[in-house]
């Protein structure tokens, strides 16, 4: 096993010395051990447990099953990103044809008890991503964005209809500006985003669902954590999801903040039975007045929530390069690549009922995980034409430069140094100034695998 992947004995030995002083296992480590399974590159590999309930050295190892690249996707990727990233686009096509290379996160969840998972994290070599302070500290201090927004009172359900149809009139909801954190009955902990990360290509243990028992952390790729970022989610506001499941978008929000309501939307059924298992995993049920599911087409919340929101976030539905890379043959690919023309004209109409649905003042974040310029800066073009109070806001130096270290953003290599913004003229594997105000990307690189990951944020004038 390669030096960069966890054993079970690791795992094991590393938690009796945090967790315990005598020869027991606490019962946070025990259940942690038992609902987990430990990935280590292709080798998947999971705890037993014997008859009298004490852990079984013996493992069980699963293979994993090879996947290869679809060359007919391979091949238009080469085409298209040699051009757009140019030379960025080799070292990129090596990580993305390297999966035992690929990253990942793992984001703590602020509403389970996450002490020893960190010590584990960090005894394995895991790091913050972002500081373990209130996230609004990374934010700008905008009085502006001080949502007004009000809250309904429901029931203690997690709703798999559409509940903002049927919110009650406004003079039965409290007084607007009403701090949530002063319900009476709503004592949650303080927000704060954490995910920590691993230098190299380690994979955390995953958390089986277990009804009734909240996970302590969600495995992502980082890169998904910067379009919540630049969301900017305060305390007390109305937040939209228009494109939620599977959800990890929407717990991040979770962690960085206490909204007042939170729609998470998926139309397509099996994805919102995913989306809602996600939630249910991971938020306590004091909070299911609050994070509902909504099943509409998000096209229609323009019309029938126009200025509703204070935040939307539009994680758009996009020629997704990893999966679409491994999860096609060269037929399958063939027909997603016609697919893929078409992606921008729903892109845009998503982003145009965002825009709507968003208050005067309010932000829109549209985010996808492809590289194709056409789904990312073309898509902004097109809806900003319909849109004159609308303004995108740079994020160079709000995200880009403070993460260089962590992520290669298109208009800096990812070699360890601060990278400069770009000039107005275009040059190999960098952006534009305006197209740079359009929005940021994330590109997979050596020793930088996160991404892809394209973020804009539009704010939607007064």
């Amino acid at each position: 096993m390669s030096n960069h992947m966890f054993s079970v004995q690791q795992f094991y030995v590393t938690w009796r010395r945090i967790c315990c002083k005598s020869k027991k296992l606490t019962p946070v480590a025990l259940n942690w051990l038992w609902s987990s399974n430990c990935h280590a590159g292709s080798r998947v590999v999971s705890l037993q447990s014997n008859q009298k309930g004490t852990s079984n050295k013996q493992v069980t190892k699963r293979p994993k099953k090879e996947s290869s690249s679809c060359q007919a996707v391979l091949n238009h990727f080469d085409q298209q990103y040699s051009e757009e990233l140019g030379d960025l686009w080799p070292s990129a096509r090596h990580v993305l044809l390297d999966p035992p290379s690929w990253q990942y996160g793992v984001m703590l969840n602020r509403f389970s008890t996450v002490t020893d998972i960190t010590q584990i994290l960090q005894s394995q070599g895991f790091s913050t991503l972002l500081p373990q302070t209130n996230i609004s500290v990374l934010l700008c201090n905008d009085p502006s964005m001080v949502s007004h927004s009000k809250y309904h009172e429901g029931k203690d359900t997690l709703l798999s209809s559409d509940y903002i149809n049927k919110r009650p009139p406004d003079n039965s909801l409290p007084q607007p500006g009403q701090d949530p954190q002063s319900e009476p009955s709503l004592s949650l902990p303080r927000p704060s985003l954490q995910c920590y990360i691993h230098p190299s290509p380690l994979r955390f243990p995953s958390q089986a669902h277990r009804p009734g028992q909240l996970k302590q952390y969600y495995l992502l790729n980082a890169a998904s954590l910067l379009p919540v970022l630049a969301l900017q989610v305060r305390d007390g506001e109305k937040v939209l999801d228009l494109c939620s499941a599977p959800g990890g978008k929407a717990l991040a929000i979770m962690q960085s903040a206490t909204p007042v309501l939170l729609c998470c939307n998926e139309p397509d059924p099996h994805r919102r039975d995913w989306l809602a298992k996600t939630l249910e995993s991971f938020l306590p049920h004091s909070l299911n007045s609050r994070v509902i599911v909504s099943s509409q087409d998000g096209r229609s919340f323009g019309q029938s929530e126009a200025g509703v929101y204070d935040k939307v976030l539009v994680d758009a539905p996009c020629s997704n390069d990893r999966s679409w890379l491994y999860s096609c043959s060269n037929q399958q690919g063939e027909q997603r690549l016609k697919e893929r023309a078409r992606l921008p004209v729903l892109q845009a109409q998503l982003l145009r009922s965002a825009l709507s649905a968003v208050r005067p003042g309010g932000i829109v974040v549209y985010s996808t995980c492809t590289l194709s310029s056409f789904e990312n800066c073309a898509v902004i073009e097109t809806a900003l034409s319909d849109f004159p109070e609308a303004e995108p806001e740079d994020l160079w130096e709000e995200i880009a430069v403070p993460l260089s270290k962590y992520f290669a953003f298109s208009s800096h290599p990812g070699h360890g140094q601060t990278p400069h913004k770009p000039s107005l003229k275009p040059q190999n594997g960098t952006v534009s100034s305006y197209q740079h105000r359009l929005g940021i990307l994330v590109v997979p690189q050596p020793g930088k695998t996160w991404g892809p990951m394209f973020l804009s944020r539009i704010r939607r004038r007064k």
